[in-house]
C-alpha cells in the first residue's frame, strides 16, 4: 500500500516534468526577441569564428557547445534552443533514473533560476547544467557511495568544465577551498580531506591550464583588458546591487524594473520584505541540517551560494559587468533552493503546499515572461531574406535607439494604467538580435566608431514590413 502511494506521488512529478520540457522549449517562440540578447550574439560570434576565436572576453565552453549543435541544425538560434532542450531533458532523466532527488529536481525547474537560464541563449545554461552534476558527485562523496577519490576526480572535471563556460566558476572553486578549510580547522574532520585535496589539485591545474591557454593565445587571462574599469557608482546602484543579492534567497520572485525611480526602488523594497520572509522560513529548515547525515553537503551549498554572490557583488564594483540580478546570481540561488528542497522533503511527508506553490509560480513565471508577447519566428522570417544583401558587412549596429516602443498595462480592478519600455522588444534591438543570430560573422558593436561605414550593417537598413 505504501509503495503504491509513493508511485502515485511520483506520477504527478513525472507528468509535470513533461509539461516543463514543453513550456521551456515553446515559450520563447511567443517572445518578440526569442530569448536572444546581446550576450547571445557575442557567444554566437565566438562560435562562428571557431576554430580561430578572436577574443577571450567570454570562455570557449559555451561557443563550442553551440558549434556542435550548429553542425546538426545549421542555425545558431535553433542550436541554442536544442542545446537548452538537451540540458533540461538530460537533468530530469538523470535525476529520475539515478533516483537523485527527482521531486526536488522537478521543483527546481519551477523556480526562477532554471526557468531563466534554460529559456535563453546564455552561458548560465551550461553552467547550471554542469553545477547540477557537481552537486551529484559531491553528494556521492558525502553519502559514502563508491570510491571517494573517483567521485572527487569526476567533480574536478565538472569544475574545470564550469570554468571554461563562465569565468565566475572560479568563485565555486574558491568556495570549495574555503569549505575544505572549514572541515579541516573548524570541524577538525579529516575523513574527506584527501578527496577534497584531490579535487582542488586537479581543478586547480585545469583552471590554470585554461588561463595559460588564454594568455598564450589572446595575451590576457580572462579578457580583462576588454572589460574596462567600472565607472563611478552612484549610491542608488549600490542599493540596487544589494537588493539583488538579498533576492538570491527567493526561489520564485525576481522582478527588478530597469528604472531607478522612487517607485521602482519602493517596489524593490517590497520585494525585499518578501525575501526576508522567505529567508526566515528557509532558516527553519537550514537549522535542521545538523541533524542529518548530509550536514556537510548542505554547508558546502551554503558556502558556494555566499562566496559566489558576494564575490560577484564586489567584482562588479571594480569592472564593467551587469548589476546583480537573477541571471548574475543564478548559481547562488540554485544552491540555496536545492538545499531547502532536500531538507523540506526530508521533514515533510505531505507535499501538497510546496507542490501547489511550485505549480502556481511555473504558471506565473510563464505569464510574466510573456507579458509583452510577440511572434519571434514571424519576425525572423521577415528579416532572413534580407540578410543575403549584407554578406560583406563586418559590423552590426543598432541606430534606431530613438525609435521607442512603449507597452501600456491596464489594471481594471484599480482602474490604473502604466507604461513600460521593454528593452529587448524595441524595434532596433529586435532587428539586431535576429540579424546577429542569422549571421554571427557580422559582429554587433555598442558604438558606431567604425570609420568605414560601408562595413556596418545598420538596423535601419532592415525592415519588418
Amino acid at each position: 500500500m505504501e509503495s503504491s502511494l509513493i508511485n502515485e506521488g511520483f506520477k504527478k512529478y513525472k507528468i509535470l516534468a513533461v509539461i516543463i520540457v514543453g513550456v521551456y522549449f515553446l515559450q520563447t517562440f511567443f517572445l518578440s526577441y526569442g530569448g536572444i540578447g546581446s550576450d547571445s550574439l557575442s557567444y554566437f560570434g565566438i562560435a562562428a569564428d571557431l576554430p580561430e576565436p578572436e577574443t577571450d572576453l567570454f570562455p570557449l565552453g559555451y561557443p563550442i557547445l553551440l558549434q556542435v549543435f550548429h553542425i546538426l541544425f545549421n542555425d545558431y538560434f535553433w542550436a541554442s534552443k536544442f542545446l537548452n532542450l538537451f540540458f533540461t531533458v538530460f537533468i530530469l532523466v538523470f535525476s529520475y533514473s539515478k533516483r537523485f532527488y527527482f521531486r526536488e529536481t522537478v521543483l527546481l525547474f519551477m523556480g526562477k533560476t532554471l526557468f531563466f537560464v534554460f529559456t535563453s541563449a546564455l552561458s548560465e545554461g551550461p553552467f547550471i547544467f554542469l553545477m547540477y552534476f557537481l552537486f551529484y558527485f559531491f553528494y556521492q562523496i558525502f553519502v559514502g557511495r563508491g570510491n571517494l577519490n573517483k567521485n572527487a576526480v569526476a567533480a574536478s572535471l565538472i569544475m574545470i568544465g564550469m570554468f571554461t563556460v563562465r569565468y565566475s566558476g572560479i568563485y565555486i572553486y574558491l568556495a570549495v577551498f574555503l569549505f575544505s578549510l572549514f572541515l579541516s580547522f573548524i570541524r577538525k574532520d579529516r575523513y574527506y580531506s584527501n578527496a577534497l585535496l584531490l579535487f582542488l589539485a586537479i581543478s586547480g591545474i585545469g583552471i590554470a591550464g585554461y588561463l595559460f591557454f588564454n594568455f598564450q593565445t589572446f595575451g590576457s587571462f580572462t579578457g580583462e583588458q576588454l572589460r574596462g574599469e567600472a565607472g563611478d557608482i552612484a549610491p542608488v546602484y549600490i542599493l540596487r546591487d544589494l537588493l539583488g543579492v538579498a533576492n538570491t534567497i527567493d526561489p520564485f520572485i525576481g522582478i527588478k524594473p530597469a528604472s531607478s525611480s522612487m517607485a521602482s526602488i519602493g517596489f524593490q523594497l517590497l520585494i525585499l520584505m518578501i525575501d526576508v520572509f522567505v529567508f526566515i522560513y528557509f532558516l527553519r529548515y537550514y537549522r535542521k541540517a545538523k541533524e542529518t547525515s548530509l550536514y556537510y553537503f548542505h554547508v558546502l551549498l551554503w558556502i558556494m551560494a555566499g562566496v559566489y554572490a558576494f564575490s560577484l557583488l564586489f567584482s562588479g564594483w571594480f569592472q564593467q559587468i551587469e548589476e546583480m540580478n537573477v541571471r548574475m546570481l543564478a548559481a547562488a540561488n540554485f544552491c540555496l533552493f536545492f538545499s531547502f528542497l532536500i531538507l523540506y522533503y526530508q521533514y515533510n511527508k505531505d507535499d501538497r503546499w510546496i507542490w501547489r506553490i511550485g505549480c502556481f509560480f511555473l504558471v506565473f513565471l510563464t505569464l510574466y515572461n510573456l507579458k509583452d508577447p510577440g511572434n519571434y519566428l514571424e519576425n525572423r522570417n521577415k528579416i532572413k531574406p534580407q540578410m543575403s544583401k549584407f554578406t560583406k558587412k563586418r559590423y552590426l549596429f543598432n541606430n534606431e535607439t530613438n525609435v521607442v516602443t512603449v507597452t501600456t498595462y491596464h489594471f481594471p480592478v484599480i482602474n490604473k494604467s502604466f507604461k513600460y519600455q521593454h528593452t529587448n522588444s524595441q524595434k532596433g534591438k529586435l532587428k539586431e538580435s535576429i540579424a546577429g543570430s542569422l549571421n554571427p560573422k557580422i559582429k554587433w558593436i555598442k558604438k558606431d566608431t567604425v570609420r568605414d561605414k560601408s562595413q556596418v550593417l545598420y538596423t535601419s537598413e532592415l525592415s519588418f514590413e
